[in-house]
């Protein structure tokens, strides 16, 4: 998991951003970060990532109302 945060933490440029504020993260960019991190469980680090983006998303989107 501390592999995943660490992705996450770089990710932070990274983010898809509409009209209405953030929408997710730009995956693009995680076959090279995967690689720079040395991930062995892609699978595994997306999922912890998709947790992160999803409650990330909803601190994001409180701020703005």
């Amino acid at each position: 998991m501390w592999r995943s945060f660490t992705i996450f933490s770089s990710l932070a440029t990274q983010w898809r951003v509409g009209a209405s504020g953030a929408t997710g993260l730009d995956y693009n960019v995680l076959p090279w970060m995967f690689e720079l991190h040395g991930v062995e469980d892609a699978a595994a680090c997306m999922a912890d990532l998709q947790i992160m983006e999803s409650e990330a998303l909803k601190v994001m989107h409180k701020e703005t109302k």
